[in-house]
């Protein structure tokens, strides 16, 4: 394998965005089988590509839904997919070839550094294997715990396969249900234990591995870096102020929130402030929201989680520097600064450029659903979008009855948005080299 990357010279972020694709087409292939349907009938291979995308990207938008459509076998290979896209392919392969006991080259490394988003490539091995670990055992807690609700109302053994799924699903921000009909999790917005423990899964399946293994020696070390103090700052902003705007905008609305009581209400306008961070879970009706409840799940879906987790979208910390750079613009100030620390220009531009990239593509996306699918709202075609890109997964109801080109659109979409617009770009255009010289610096104006 590695004479073949070598005869080839794949970067790094091509293996990446390579493998993703492949696993893809694997996902679709085998859910195009009839043995993953319910009727024992071959399925569409654009819907299964589809469904593999979504799973894959951990994003949870669906053209036929996933608790009635599918059998046992096929709801497997979704979890698999889903297990694959939320932890990385590359993680697999090298947590496997560690355990036979074959050598990791310091390529395979560099792939796996791209792949978890850190910083250094010493210790990533050990990191791993703490990121394997610490996924087993929170995503079995979480099913021990959703089977306290589940097996009472479904039996024991679809109560417990409904536990490990929504656990794994919710971990991973992937989004998928079994509940049918495409309701998601509406039948449950009574039900606080079930929407505060999948809300959990989906908060520390979001904030990156880095950031948890750093909460977790916080007692050792009584310091959090740079990164982790922007993501849990970001974080905790947006939850607050999304569920202090979804109480105000859908209060009395009786299609979300209007028909409960006061508890109920916070704690369905809370789950809908956290599931938009790239989970695609809803307790309440997503098309029945006003259209401020919609722009704000919008802003909420297109940041998305943090970098080195399971989530997509453009990311907690690029908001951040985005903010911070502005704040630090209006002050006056020569460097984007936070926390006693200062960054790079080449982060302020990586930033920008991710932000640019990633509105440019959602505009687009939403110009050519507006042509394609003119009898849907502009909101509405908006909002999908924003979900395939941010990979939330949250649906007015679009996409159940898009054509053929539009799911291409979205397909596309998620695999940006999971994958990493400049990653994608990285893997397509020839980086050049930096340059030994400068130009003379040009004036423009501006504003």
């Amino acid at each position: 394998m590695e004479k073949n990357i070598k005869k080839f010279k794949l970067h790094p972020v091509q293996i990446l965005s390579l493998g993703f694709a492949i696993v893809i087409l694997i996902g679709a292939i085998l859910l195009s089988l009839p043995i993953s349907s319910v009727d024992n009938n071959y399925t569409n291979f654009l819907d299964a590509l589809f469904t593999s995308t979504s799973a894959v990207c951990v994003t949870g938008l669906i053209t036929i839904d996933t608790g009635t459509y599918w059998n046992a076998f096929g709801q497997c290979v979704i979890l698999m997919l889903i297990e694959i896209g939320g932890l990385g392919f590359m993680s697999l392969t090298t947590f496997i070839a560690v355990l036979l006991g074959k050598k990791i080259t310091l390529r395979d490394r560099l792939i796996m550094q791209e792949a978890m988003n850190t910083f250094k490539i010493e210790g990533l091995i050990k990191m791993l294997q703490y990121v394997l670990g610490f996924t087993i055992i929170i995503q079995l807690a979480g099913a021990v715990l959703l089977s306290t609700q589940f097996i009472p109302q479904l039996g024991l053994s679809k109560g417990i396969f409904f536990s490990i799924f929504h656990s794994v699903s919710a971990f991973c921000n992937a989004g998928f249900d079994l509940n049918g009909n495409f309701s998601s999790l509406t039948g449950y917005a009574n039900n606080s234990i079930i929407l505060l423990i999948l809300s959990f899964l989906i908060i520390i399946g979001g904030l990156g591995f880095t950031v948890i293994i750093e909460l977790y020696n916080f007692k050792k070390k009584k310091k959090l870096s740079i990164n982790s103090k922007i993501v849990l700052l970001v974080t905790g902003t947006l939850i607050i102020i999304g569920t202090i705007l979804m109480l105000c905008f859908e209060y009395k609305n009786p299609e979300t929130l209007g028909v409960m009581n006061a508890k109920d209400k916070l704690l369905n306008a809370y789950f809908a402030a956290v599931t938009p961070r790239t989970a695609g879970f809803n307790s309440i009706s997503t098309d029945g929201m006003s259209i401020a409840g919609k722009f704000i799940t919008i802003i909420l879906m297109f940041i998305g989680g943090s970098p080195g987790s399971t989530a997509g979208g453009l990311k907690t910390t690029t908001v951040g520097i985005l903010v911070l750079t502005v704040i630090c613009v209006l002050k006056g100030r020569e460097e984007t600064e936070a926390f006693g620390r200062r960054f790079s220009k080449e982060t302020v531009y990586k930033s920008f450029t991710i932000v640019a990239v990633g509105v440019m593509w959602v505009v687009i996306v939403t110009l050519m659903l507006t042509i394609l699918e003119p009898q849907h709202s502009f909101i509405n075609l908006f909002y999908e979008a924003a979900s395939a890109f941010g990979t939330a997964g949250l649906s007015t109801g679009v996409t159940q009855s898009i054509g053929g080109l539009s799911k291409i659109l979205l397909i596309m979409s998620m695999y940006i948005g999971r994958v990493g617009p400049l990653t994608v770009l990285f893997a397509i255009i020839n980086r050049n080299k930096k340059k030994g010289y400068k130009y003379p610096e040009g004036k423009i104006l501006i504003g």
